[in-house]
């Protein structure tokens, strides 16, 4: 039996039950608005803490309501980056990837509701102590970071324990969802709504490049990868347990498995990653999408999207 659909649109105050990831580089206050305007809700990637660059989303997002989300541990190094954004009066703020309780009573005392993702059972029970008023199952079909649990089986396992927990807590899907058989599954799985990434990084207000894009729409899930690969390239310190999920381009099938290696040439290939980023070159750095990427067709503009998942899932429900 589905859940009624009006308890997270009721308490986020949105028509549609869909929320557009807080993408790091890519999820800016343009893509975070079109998703608010379209009848969801737009999270804005706060990354890993560029105070001038979130200040700019946040104007870029207007008087749009949108939310903001965080690497937890990243956060942690940069707390003002909380108080900063906090300043813009998101609708939410999101967590991932770390404790979330050092940053509750902030978030809770400005208003914001608090999001926690999860990508372990243990994540959970943590959310509900800290007292999140929503949670995220991310499933490891997600791209970007994340972990080992598919999406298919965590989103009811949590269900379940929320059910007998926190059952005033909302349950978000995420992880391979793309259109709307991934809405009315995620439903059917227990979960109130969905969290997207990879279906609104192909979006044409997502900060990513042309060449980027294109390369999505050539790939299907096969054409992924979880790896580390990413963060050794960019020297970052991502704790153990989680890995990215980006495109088995020639780059990562250069690095992935030789990790050891990329390591100890790091002075010479970290500057090339940057540079290739920095070009939008699709070969020799990371493109950062996940097994949704074979459910892409065409770039569309977030409003495009939100309503064709809709109207797909209500194509689906049993009259």
């Amino acid at each position: 039996m589905l859940k009624p659909t009006d308890r997270l649109t009721d308490r986020l105050k949105i028509r549609h039950p869909i929320i557009s990831a807080p993408m790091a580089f890519a999820g800016g206050g343009e893509l975070a608005a079109a998703v608010t305007n379209a009848g969801g809700l737009g999270l804005i990637g706060g990354g890993y803490g560029d105070p001038a660059w979130l200040e700019e989303q946040f104007k870029t997002a207007g008087n749009t309501p949108v939310g903001v989300g965080f690497i937890t541990w990243a956060l942690r190094k940069s707390p003002s980056l909380l108080t900063d954004a906090l300043k813009f009066n998101p609708v939410a703020v999101m967590l991932s990837f770390g404790d979330p309780r050092p940053y509750i009573d902030e978030i809770r005392s400005a208003g914001a509701l608090i999001i926690c993702q999860c990508q372990t059972m243990d994540h959970v029970w943590d959310a509900i102590d800290a007292g999140a008023d929503v949670i995220v199952a991310q499933g490891s079909e997600a791209g970007g970071h994340g972990a080992s649990r598919g999406t298919f089986t965590f989103v009811p396992e949590a269900a379940d324990l929320l059910a007998r927990e926190a059952p005033d807590t909302l349950l978000l899907a995420a992880g391979g969802i793309a259109d709307g058989r991934g809405l009315l599954s995620a439903r059917i799985l227990g979960a109130d709504g969905v969290l997207m990434g990879t279906r609104f990084w192909a979006s044409k207000e997502a900060l990513v490049p042309d060449r980027h894009h294109s390369a999505i729409l050539s790939a299907n899930g096969d054409d992924t990868v979880r790896t580390t690969v990413p963060d050794i390239a960019r020297n970052l310190n991502w704790p153990m347990g989680f890995s990215a999920r980006v495109q088995r381009n020639a780059f990562v099938q250069q690095w992935h498995g030789q990790e050891a290696v990329l390591k100890k040439n790091l002075s010479e290939e970290g500057p090339r990653y940057a540079k290739a980023f920095a070009e939008g070159d699709p070969d020799k750095t990371c493109v950062w999408f996940g097994e949704a990427a074979g459910l892409v067709a065409e770039i569309e503009t977030a409003g495009e999207i939100v309503e064709k998942i809709v109207s797909e899932a209500a194509e689906f429900l049993p009259t």
